[in-house]
């Protein structure tokens, strides 16, 4: 039997535009090696995480992953313990890396079912669980999320260009044809129009799926159109790496995968900026509020027409070999990628998941219901 690869997991980030990806199955184990397992009785550690996904059950439901996802989940997962019988989900915050890298490791009760996720799984994140015996990896792709710089209320507004939100965050900038340290300390040292307070941002650790799309929709397409970095990495790659790297003397701040500890923070420093997703923003919007990118405000139409250029789309992966494993697992993913939770009048839209074309929709909820 051949699989089904996820051949676009590590495909570049764009700006959200309306198209149909929905679900993919990952089975990456060929019959040769099913046989082979089958033959071979000294293989005792694959036959062993295979069984221990058999024969030990769970009786609730645990997801990890991305912080941005999270509050979403979350509420799928209270709202699946109060209308059934099951126990309600365990969802816990670890970034979208680190929520693979448990997820990846293995079968059984000690493991996840689900991980949720702000980017596509990578080539060697799949590697990781093919690794591990986890060859159906169910992909539900539930809408899309904004990432957005905020502060709070209490300070001023900021209207930056990508330009500007990569000299203030970039560990190297351009000066005089070549790239220094950066120097600037305030806002107004990179452009006059710009407040003149200290330059102090919040943001995820680089385990993070935001982190990861921030650096690729932000610094990343600013950085490409430096010359100065053009003539110093001439390897694209290269380039790109060396336009991820964020400077490290304190002026940007890693406050973990908690984005109510960024939250906290700025509302005792109105002079602060942090990175969120737009639902946070969103569900928080008496106490921050978002700075404009490119002269847009982040909105649900903004995201939705394309004119906010920082989205990305947002996932929640589960193994499909745990579906026997905990009984509960079937009903909530039918929970998850029903109407009223991710379509356009879902109770989810409330919470600032910008939603999935109804063509998307379908497609996701057509090919999920076949794997069921």
């Amino acid at each position: 039997m051949a699989g089904l690869f996820l051949t676009s997991a590590t495909a570049p980030m764009t700006a959200f535009r309306p198209i149909s990806l929905g679900l993919y199955f990952v089975l990456f184990l060929s019959l040769s090696t099913k046989n082979t397992l089958a033959k071979d009785s000294t293989k005792n550690t694959s036959i062993n995480h295979i069984n221990s996904a058999t024969s030990t059950h769970r009786n609730y439901i645990s997801i990890v992953g991305s912080s941005t996802v999270y509050p979403f989940t979350a509420s799928i997962a209270e709202r699946f313990g109060r209308a059934t019988d099951y126990r309600t989900p365990a969802v816990e915050s670890t970034g979208t890396g680190g929520g693979f890298k448990l997820f990846c490791s293995g079968l059984g009760a000690d493991y996840p079912d689900f991980s949720n996720a702000s980017r596509k799984i990578e080539t060697s994140e799949i590697k990781r669980c093919q690794d591990n015996n986890i060859t159906k990896i169910g992909e539900i792709k539930i809408g899309y999320d904004g990432i957005v710089l905020a502060n709070s209320k209490a300070g001023k507004k900021f209207n930056l260009t990508k330009k500007q939100i990569f000299l203030a965050l970039a560990e190297k900038i351009p000066m005089q044809g070549k790239l220094i340290n950066n120097p600037y300390k305030k806002w107004s040292e990179i452009d006059l129009s710009l407040p003149a307070i200290e330059i102090r941002i919040y943001g995820p650790p680089p385990t993070s799926g935001t982190r990861d799309a921030f650096s690729e929709l932000v610094l990343e397409e600013a950085c490409m159109q430096i010359n100065e970095y053009n003539s110093a990495f001439a390897d694209k790659k290269i380039r790109q790496k060396k336009c991820h790297i964020i400077r490290s003397d304190g002026k940007f701040i890693e406050a973990g995968e908690n984005d109510n500890l960024i939250l906290q923070k700025l509302k005792n420093d109105p002079e602060a900026l942090g990175i969120f997703g737009f639902g946070f923003l969103v569900e928080n919007k008496n106490t921050i509020k978002a700075a404009n990118i490119n002269n847009v405000e982040p909105s649900f139409d903004a995201i939705v027409s394309g004119r906010y250029s920082v989205s990305r789309p947002l996932f929640i992966y589960f193994k499909s070999e745990h579906l026997n494993l905990v009984p509960a697992m079937a009903d909530f993913i039918r929970t998850i990628i029903s109407k009223d939770t991710i379509g356009i009048d879902g109770f989810l839209v409330q919470k600032g998941l910008i939603p999935l074309t109804d063509s998307e929709l379908n497609k996701v909820r057509d090919e999920i219901l076949q794997s069921l």
